[in-house]
């Protein structure tokens, strides 16, 4: 898959597949979207003291990196679990300027280990982080565990209709805690009504710069 390496309005940068005609962020803002949809509107509406990560779609691993500093930040242990059928490869993804955007003494070493880290080995990225990467598909991921939020960051409806279908939202939902999160700038019709059939609380919320609306979801 051929990717290109895209500048977006806040400075940092995305990557851009040409086959597809999709960003892996938004043109607005890589950080400011990953920030806003991942972090402030997703685990941060969790109250726990040792969280469960399981993201649809690691893609350049910014939501993981942006994870791992809040972590640090806040002292609480987080097991994150990212998957991705397609893996950026590690050139690629150190030519990406987040940690020159990123205000943070930490984030170059985070970043370094999130991207040399080895797929399907768990790493520890600080002493309240451990990462593993699988190269895998959605529809292929099991998981003996439940994941207290998902970042659901896979590519839109209209590149990758399979990945939004009812029954990966379904299986999703199953993988989910009580009371687990579901995030992602999606924000389709389509899309709310399939997760509230589910069983899933559904929100619509503000969404990030250039964007008016985003999903979270709540397991029941």
């Amino acid at each position: 898959m051929e990717r290109e390496i895209k500048m977006t309005s806040d400075g940092s940068q995305t990557l851009y597949v040409p086959e597809l005609d999709e960003h892996y962020h938004s043109v607005h803002g890589a950080i400011q979207e990953s920030d806003h949809v991942f972090i402030d509107k997703g685990i941060d509406a969790l109250f726990l003291k040792e969280v469960k990560v399981l993201e649809v779609g690691i893609g350049t691993g910014l939501n993981c990196l942006l994870t791992a500093l809040w972590s640090d930040k806040h002292q609480l242990k987080v097991h994150y679990t990212g998957i991705d059928p397609f893996p950026v490869s590690e050139e690629l993804n150190k030519s990406l300027n987040y940690p020159s955007q990123i205000k943070s003494n930490k984030v170059q070493e985070y970043f370094d280990k999130i991207v040399e880290s080895l797929w399907e080995d768990p790493i520890t990225v600080h002493d309240q982080f451990v990462l593993t990467k699988k190269e895998q598909r959605i529809e292929d991921f099991e998981s003996d565990q439940l994941y207290d939020i998902i970042y659901f960051d896979a590519f839109g409806p209209n590149s990758q209709k399979e990945l939004w279908e009812y029954h990966i939202l379904e299986k999703v939902y199953r993988l989910m805690s009580k009371k687990g999160i579901f995030v992602t700038y999606c924000a389709k019709g389509q899309l709310k009504r399939d997760l509230n059939a589910i069983g899933y609380n559904v929100e619509t919320l503000k969404g990030p710069p250039g964007k008016r609306e985003m999903t979270r979801a709540r397991k029941n």
